[in-house]
């Protein structure tokens, strides 16, 4: 699904739907109280305050690649969004594909082995099974069956908290606060144009970071037709534009697309037409058929942190 637009605003819709947000607020508060499992190694909890791309599989990449560099042996622990898989399961690239994993899963396990698992205790006594010393979880920071080590609390700087209200009248699976204080610090990626930074606790630790975008072909001057499938596809065209692309059309899907013929050929056409270069992000082009992505430039993204030593010494 899209993000409606008025989660960004508080106005008559957002109002109206204000008492089944506050069924949500309670539902999300009694799912927490219940007890939590303790698998015995450090678990990274990558974690928002709503719904929708934050930059949760980015940051989450980024401290795999931290706990590797110490020879922590980290495991990526997805619920599977999109993936038809309950897991837990080991994702093997080679036998399974977005219709079974979801996409983030193809994402992290190009980085660390990955387990897939509805119930995220389940899936950490696998990745344990398995050899994991450090386990680092893409979302999860609502989700009780796991006990965190530490909890990240990850922002988009163009989203914020949008209208601050709890689903379905805006985007907060519950309130800002209530997030912020199970959360050692939180990762605010990209400038802040919403104020999110006022909604948080005065106590929390706040570090900045910025996506920086490399593709597989210089795309400097390039005329590009960009097409995502994500949760804000405009974060995407804006790295295309950093990367010198002269974008020339965009094509933005919903979040966890799976792409189908009519896409792959609407997108072929397009290229045709406007005598350009297709180019997407590295979460759609797992889900891709062959013939479609040999056509496509493909970028990749990673974080750049104002303060990275913070963080470094925040990670158990």
């Amino acid at each position: 699904m899209r993000a409606p637009a008025f989660w960004q605003h508080d106005g008559f819709a957002a109002c109206l739907l204000a008492p089944l947000g506050a069924v949500t607020e309670a539902m999300t508060a009694r799912r927490l109280a219940r007890p939590q499992y303790n698998c015995g190694v450090p678990v990274i909890c990558v974690g928002n305050a709503g719904v929708g791309g934050a930059g949760k599989t980015v940051l989450t990449r980024h401290i795999l690649a931290r706990y590797d560099a110490r020879g922590a042996a980290p495991f990526a622990l997805t619920r599977g969004h999109g993936g038809t898989l309950r897991g837990p399961v080991l994702v093997d690239p080679a036998l399974h594909n977005a219709h079974a994993v979801g996409d983030e899963a193809l994402l992290l396990a190009a980085s660390a082995p990955t387990v897939v698992a509805r119930n995220r205790a389940a899936g950490a006594l696998l990745a344990v099974a398995s050899g994991a010393l450090a386990i680092v979880m893409d979302d999860g920071l609502q989700n009780p069956d796991l006990a965190k080590t530490i909890s990240l609390l990850t922002i988009d700087g163009g989203t914020g908290f949008g209208n601050g209200r709890c689903l379905p009248a805006g985007p907060l699976r519950e309130p800002v606060a209530f997030a912020a204080a199970r959360c050692a610090c939180a990762v605010l990626i990209g400038p802040d144009q919403t104020g999110a930074r006022a909604a948080l606790p005065a106590t929390l630790p706040v570090l900045t970071a910025a996506l920086q975008g490399s593709c597989s072909m210089p795309l400097k001057d390039v005329r590009v037709i960009g097409f995502a499938g994500i949760g804000r596809p405009a974060k995407f065209f804006s790295t295309l534009r950093e990367l010198g692309a002269k974008l020339v059309e965009t094509v933005g899907f919903p979040d966890h697309h799976l792409y189908r013929p009519g896409d792959c050929a609407r997108l072929a056409a397009l290229a045709e037409r406007h005598r350009a270069v297709l180019a997407t992000t590295e979460k759609d082009a797992v889900k891709l058929p062959a013939k479609i992505l040999e056509r496509c430039a493909v970028v990749t993204v990673d974080l750049v942190f104002d303060d990275p030593a913070t963080l470094e010494r925040l990670l158990p």
